[in-house]
């Protein structure tokens, strides 16, 4: 059972940056689609952004231009910088891996609080 452990969340201001990390146990890492997913109080769940084993990204319209997603497979983490942080942003932000092999689920980290406030 992968572990995905997620850090680098807290309280920025308006306009300011953070970064998020996610490190996965195991082997293998080089071979999922890993992505961030992030849920406001109230809010549904929603996809951010997500990253393929070969590199290729996808952005939520919401954040196009402003977060970029990144992987370091020598050490099994994903990032997410996230740069002119708005209020809406504030949310509890999850990493998660998708399922590869047939009958593998998704696997989910336990999240982190980001709370963008003046």
């Amino acid at each position: 059972q992968v572990q995905l452990v997620e850090s680098g969340g807290g309280l920025a201001q308006p306009g300011g940056s953070l970064r998020l990390s996610c490190v996965a146990s195991g082997s293998g890492f080089s071979i999922y689609i890993m992505s961030w997913y992030r849920q406001a109080p109230g809010k549904q769940r929603e996809l951010v952004a997500a990253i393929t084993s070969g590199g290729s990204t996808d952005y939520s319209d919401s954040v196009k231009g402003r977060f970029t997603i990144s992987r370091d497979n020598a050490k099994n983490t994903v990032y997410l910088q996230m740069n002119s942080l708005k209020p809406e942003d504030t949310a509890v932000y999850y990493c998660k891996r998708f399922g590869f092999f047939s009958g593998e689920g998704d696997s989910w980290g336990q999240g982190t609080q980001v709370t963008v406030s003046s």
